[in-house]
């Protein structure tokens, strides 16, 4: 489907990659990974025709349709969320019109409405609007906000709403890059169960390991600006590639070895008449090597480390008591919670049930209408916001921002810090509003680190980093000797960093004096990211676990212990949910029995001979397919109703 053969690109004097050669066929699922200015995003660019490359060819298929994901999107205009996720053009709301303004005049016997309803069969429309509304639920959007306009929604929902645009008219090549950065877990796990069964190829950028694991058969590197390929998953690739690098040291200093022999044989002895001639071979020798390069610089790898903050007392800051509401909406009615010295604590929990709120409130980013919050002896919080420009200032450079912290610093050591952080050279005096993501999530990291608190409250630490930059956040926190409390969507991060859990729900606190694994364990569950939004308080803690759950939280009885109440309404929960799983299955057979047939009628009023003939065939046909597609928004909308109550009872 894919062909990219010989392609070269550089910027002035620095080349980002040369000699890329490689093929896409159909299905295939690849990721295209390496560091920062690597040149990933421009090599998407130039398969896309929006960059020219200084040499070399993309050959895509005849009549291969491309689909492409950005990491960031324009602002909308008036289009809804909808019409973006249906592809609806404005010929597609022109004929959309025509049919309605005859239906609702009675009038469905003309000939501008036989075109009509033709036109937009050709067009698809009939298809795909239930088609956008059901990934568009996956997606986390509620059914009123299909009308809404996409202007009036942040920039991540309207970049899912282009993500269903995309899934919608699934393309035969699917280009994303990073893909998940705006996607919440819940939608994520959805996406990435969709893309397993997706029928076109797929060719992704991404640093979230486990979303690649599950995903790819091939890794593509771009590495000392050549690419390289590796068959299977991201660990494979890691494995693979640990190999290969070890392969290329050794393949290097050999050759380093042979040239210093050489050279010094030259130096000895070029200036010998004797020996000139000699020495004139030994250099030609040096320059006919086809020179190995060098590993990859040490020194462009982001390099961070938190200084010792000052020691804080034992329990490092406490809730009692605390409400908290977002006006007639009650997230937290009398929850308790402490934090002792040194802990490394994971906040997990469905979407909506107050992780972050909880991280604000800890941080004093929001106030709680009752209860006390209590800092402990010494104990100095430091907030990493989801929303970077929470904590940081659109309008400074980045160096001045760096310069806006408490403590004095001066230019030399802030410069220093920056540069270790990849900001070099003019890089300084850009504006922090025009940052990219990854950028302001390095400057977040370099406030903190140069003011280091004793207690890290870090909100999606890992969005917007890459993998080198994530491993590099990984060993830092490890070393941290503070306090430090968390939410992240990167199950891996999270195994690295995370000794105990804490679950919220439905305004309740349910401790794991465990890592995840354990949290695993306890929740039972297959899925190690399912298990991060899990609904329900998990049951077989232990003693200690209850200990620190709030007054709401679960029952202190021995593990495994049930009462018959307990057992009967588990019981009834178990009946009632798979009354609501019977609805859902019916529902889905009964939608893809309607999607066929309404396949068979729109062929049928595709064929151009259809119109030659009876007209009164071609008004039947009509008529069927509007009376399906009405059926079939209505099973839709039951469909999504049983599928949410099912949701909810997870």
């Amino acid at each position: 489907m894919l062909q990219v053969s010989q392609l070269c690109k550089a910027y002035g004097g620095q080349v980002l990659f040369e000699d890329v050669t490689f093929r896409l066929n159909r299905e295939n699922r690849v990721a295209l990974v390496g560091p920062n200015g690597a040149g990933k995003t421009t090599l998407f660019s130039i398969i896309l025709g929006e960059a020219e490359p200084d040499a070399g060819l993309v050959d895509i298929e005849r009549g291969a349709r491309i689909g492409y994901l950005p990491q960031e999107t324009a602002p909308e205009g008036d289009q809804t969320v909808i019409e973006i996720a249906a592809g609806i053009t404005p010929e597609h709301a022109r004929v959309r019109k025509i049919i309605g303004d005859c239906e609702r005049a009675g009038d469905t016997t003309s000939t501008a409405y036989i075109d009509a309803v033709a036109r937009y069969t050709e067009l698809g429309g009939y298809q795909t609007e239930p088609k956008a509304k059901r990934i568009l639920a996956g997606l986390s959007f509620r059914e009123s906000d299909y009308d809404r306009p996409a202007r009036a929604l942040s920039g991540g929902w309207v970049m899912r709403a282009h993500l269903a645009r995309l899934l919608t008219t699934e393309p035969d090549l699917l280009m994303l890059d990073e893909p998940t950065n705006h996607l919440d877990l819940e939608s994520l796990g959805w996406f990435q169960n969709y893309l397993r069964s997706y029928p076109g190829a797929i060719f992704l950028i991404s640093h979230d390991r486990a979303f690649l694991n599950a995903l790819v058969d091939h890794v593509l590197e771009i590495r000392h600006h050549r690419i390289h390929s590796y068959r299977g998953n991201y660990d494979d690739y890691v494995e693979e590639a640990a190999a290969r690098d070890a392969q290329h040291l050794a393949a290097f200093r050999n050759q380093q070895g042979k040239i210093a022999q050489l050279e010094k044989f030259i130096d000895r002895f070029g200036a010998k008449a004797s020996k000139a001639s000699q020495a004139k071979s030994k250099q030609k020798q040096i320059d006919r090597m086809d020179k190995i390069d060098a590993p990859l610089d040490e020194a462009r790898k982001l390099k961070v480390k938190f200084p010792d903050p000052p020691p804080s007392g034992q329990t490092v800051i406490k809730l009692e008591d605390i409400h908290f509401a977002y006006g007639a909406h009650q997230v937290y009615k009398g929850i308790d919670f402490q934090a002792q010295r040194g802990e490394r604590i994971v906040l997990v929990g469905p979407n909506g049930a107050g992780k972050s709120t909880l991280l604000k409130l800890l941080a004093g980013a929001l106030t709680p209408q009752a209860g006390a919050l209590t800092l402990g002896h010494n104990a100095k919080p430091g907030y990493f916001s989801q929303s970077r420009l929470d904590v940081l200032n659109a309008s400074n450079t980045v160096l001045e921002e760096v310069q806006s912290i408490n403590r004095a610093i001066n230019d030399t050591t802030a410069r220093t810090v920056l540069g270790s952080f990849l900001f070099r050279g003019d890089a300084v005096f850009k504006s922090v509003g025009v940052l990219s993501g990854g950028e302001k999530s390095r400057l977040a990291l370099i406030k903190l680190l140069l003011d280091p608190p004793n207690l890290l409250l870090m909100d999606e630490p890992t969005t917007h980093l890459d993998i080198a930059s994530i491993d590099a956040l990984i060993a830092a926190l490890q070393d941290y000797p503070g306090t430090l409390i968390f939410i992240s969507h990167d199950v891996y991060f999270i195994r690295k960093i995370a000794q105990s859990v804490l679950h919220i729900s439905a305004g309740q606190l349910t401790a794991y004096a465990g890592d995840y694994d354990y949290y695993l364990f306890k929740s039972q569950s297959a899925d190690e990211r399912a298990a991060l939004t899990a609904g329900t308080t998990l049951s077989n803690q232990r003693p200690e676990d209850a200990a620190r759950a709030d007054k709401g939280g679960a029952s202190a009885a021995a593990p495994g212990f049930k009462s018959k109440e307990q057992k009967r309404a588990e019981a009834q929960a178990r009946q009632a949910r798979a009354k609501i799983r019977a609805e859902v299955d019916e529902l889905e057979e009964r939608i893809c029995l309607l999607e066929d047939k309404q396949r068979e009628l729109t062929a049928q009023l595709e064929d151009p001979e259809l119109y030659e003939g009876d007209s009164g065939k071609v008004m039947k046909l009509n008529r069927d397919l509007l009376a399906l597609n009405d059926e079939l928004e209505r099973l839709n909308e039951q469909w999504m109703a049983a599928a949410e109550k099912l949701d909810e009872d997870d």
